[in-house]
């Protein structure tokens, strides 16, 4: 019980220090939490380009990331483009103007992930991308068989 609390906690942790980072770009640019993120999402993922992604992949409601992508639209920071294959899906990418707020955000990541890996060897480093990576791969294949319960 113990071990999975631990667990739990960490990622909790983790993820609170990289959203209390990521306010000061959200100061610095006028930027809800919710479009840092967005903008954030796409520049690590541009393979994964619609809203129901980014909804999807950072458990975020469908509605946020709606209004969300409309008000970066409207700050003329990201831009979208019907699919030539299916019309109904809409792929979104940042404009030129979204350019100083990624820079930001790449040296918040590498700030964070310095903080997080402080006292790490790279061959530690190594060993916990192939144990999260396990993990995730074990929590997809549990959620996908639906064997949450």
């Amino acid at each position: 019980m113990k071990r999975t609390t631990d667990l739990l906690m960490a990622i909790r942790k983790t993820m609170k220090l990289y959203e209390s980072m990521l306010k000061t770009v959200c100061e610095k640019y006028q930027l809800t939490q919710i479009e840092a993120t967005i903008i954030s999402f796409l520049q690590n993922n541009p393979e994964r380009d619609t809203a129901g992604d980014i909804a999807e992949l950072k458990m975020l409601s469908k509605g946020n990331v709606s209004q969300a992508v409309e008000a970066l639209i409207q700050k003329a920071l990201l831009q979208r483009r019907q699919d030539t294959a299916d019309r109904r899906r809409i792929h979104l990418s940042l404009t030129e103007n979204a350019e100083p707020i990624m820079q930001d955000i790449e040296t918040l990541r590498q700030q964070f992930e310095k903080k997080v890996f402080y006292g790490f060897s790279k061959e530690e480093r190594e060993l916990f991308a192939s144990f999260n990576d396990r993990i995730m791969e074990n929590s997809k294949r549990t959620e996908d068989r639906g064997e949450n319960e």
